[in-house]
């Protein structure tokens, strides 16, 4: 049976993405309509160009507040230091990636543009259904480990 164990495979391509110069609070009603806590900020040829999320709004929030003049584009709010990370990331790489930052969805970039995205549930799942097809090995999380050489490669089995 073939597990997902790549970005690739375990990538959402359907996503809600925003376009720099966006009205921000257009970004915001698209975020809430679309119950998601954030979205890639994509230019007209798909590159890659940030996340504007939850967190993105809250700076748009209180500067407003401070500033008493509602901004009105998104640019000056996107995170661009978000992380990414690329089709081949394998599956606990992506895990450490999620343990050791505040991203709750890496933007998976092929050449600097967008091809899809992984959330921390994503990966959850994806390491849930690798866990369900190993009943009886050592333990799952030994498992788990095991698939993986010390390059973070799948081990042929």
């Amino acid at each position: 049976m073939n597990t997902p164990s790549l970005a690739k495979d375990i990538m959402v391509t359907r996503l809600v993405t925003l376009s720099p110069g966006m009205d921000v609070y257009d970004a915001i009603g698209l975020l809430l309509k679309h119950k998601i806590s954030g979205a890639p900020v994509v230019d007209a040829a798909g590159r890659f160009l940030g996340v504007f999320s939850e967190k993105c709004c809250m700076s748009v929030l209180v500067e407003a507040a401070y500033e008493s003049m509602p901004a009105s584009q998104i640019d000056p709010f996107i995170d661009t230091e978000a992380s990414t990370t690329t089709e081949e990331t394998d599956l606990l790489s992506l895990a450490q990636i999620f343990l050791n930052t505040e991203s709750r969805r890496l933007p998976v970039l092929r050449s600097g543009r967008l091809v899809g995205q992984i959330s921390r549930r994503d990966v959850l799942r994806a390491a849930h259904k690798l866990l369900a097809v190993s009943p009886g090995k050592q333990s799952d999380l030994l498992y788990l480990s095991s698939i993986f050489d010390r390059n973070d490669a799948p081990i042929a089995q």
